[in-house]
């Protein structure tokens, strides 16, 4: 019965404290109803989102253009930040925006691959960002020694040697 009698003040005791807290917090905000959204309690971090991760080329010819663009927009709560971007081969060369792209901002990576070999092509562009991850970007192809004029020989028919 002691039992019971305890365990029953004890709740009273508590509901009591509670109470008091709740109604503290109400006189801070003065009566107003106080809402947290979900994404405030988020840290405010970079997020980096590429629409490709990878440029085909397809077929070019020798000394085409090897010219393209890798978009990219970063999706976080904040800054982005380029720190590198490498290539697997010298052939192969960024370039890439070294100002902070805001939350809800887009860049692109221009990338030139020297198209004056011919055949596959298959390289890698390494992006490292204040995000943390690596990402690996690929560019492939095939690179075509390009057609050569074909002159026909000049024969004359024997229909023009009667005229």
């Amino acid at each position: 019965m002691k039992k019971l009698f305890f365990l029953t003040l004890l709740v009273i005791l508590s509901s009591a404290v509670f109470a008091q807290v709740e109604e503290k917090t109400a006189k801070k905000t003065k009566g107003k109803k106080v809402e947290i959204a979900a994404e405030d309690t988020l840290p405010k971090l970079p997020a980096i989102h590429f629409t490709s991760l990878v440029h085909d080329y397809g077929n070019i010819y020798k000394n085409g253009d090897g010219v393209c663009y890798f978009q990219f927009s970063n999706t976080g709560r904040a800054d982005l930040q380029l720190t590198n971007v490498t290539s697997s081969c010298g052939c192969t060369i960024p370039e890439w925006p070294k100002d902070p792209i805001p939350p809800g901002k887009s860049a692109t990576i221009k990338v030139s691959y020297n198209t004056s070999r011919i055949g596959a092509i298959n390289k890698n562009i390494f992006v490292d960002s204040n995000v943390g991850e690596k990402i690996t970007l690929t560019i492939k192809g095939n690179v075509l020694e390009p057609a050569s004029e074909i002159v026909p020989e000049n024969k004359t028919s024997p229909m023009m040697k009667n005229n």
